[in-house]
């Protein structure tokens, strides 16, 4: 039986920048940065879910084939991979944390059926729902 989710991926085109704005804009830490068999493994997480680890892949030859290289630089291009929700007790105000910290947000926090959203992207595009889900 499957117990949890330990590991997710996010495409990146850069990885020093993505490590940059995962630990320095979004606060999050580094939980490994190793090269292994030709590639970087580096993965981040928030420092109060120990039990997730977001890898953060550069796609590449030598783990992929030259066109779904060249076909997921162009999504990650379009923004059309990301997607994530991160949960926070007051979007409110981390919205206004992140915003001074340089992160480009698309929405501002606006009251939705399942709670408060505000959708932000990554310096590669992907984009995510910073959620203060609703009480009750």
């Amino acid at each position: 039986m499957i117990q949890s989710l330990s590991h997710a991926t996010i495409y990146v085109n850069d990885q020093d920048a993505a490590k940059e704005f995962y630990v320095n804009k979004l606060g999050f830490e580094v939980r490994t940065d190793v090269t292994m068999e030709g590639f970087r493994w580096l993965t981040v997480g928030p420092k109060d879910q120990k039990d997730l680890e977001i890898v953060l892949m550069e796609p590449s030859p030598g783990m992929l084939d030259a066109d779904t290289v060249a076909q997921i630089k162009a999504l990650i291009a379009k923004g059309a991979l990301g997607a994530g929700v991160f949960h926070t007790p007051d979007c409110r105000a981390t919205y206004a944390e992140l915003k001074a910290r340089g992160v480009e947000f698309m929405t501002e926090p606006t009251e939705r059926p399942y709670g408060i959203e505000a959708t932000f992207k990554d310096d590669s595009g992907n984009w995510f729902s910073l959620t203060q889900p609703r009480q009750g």
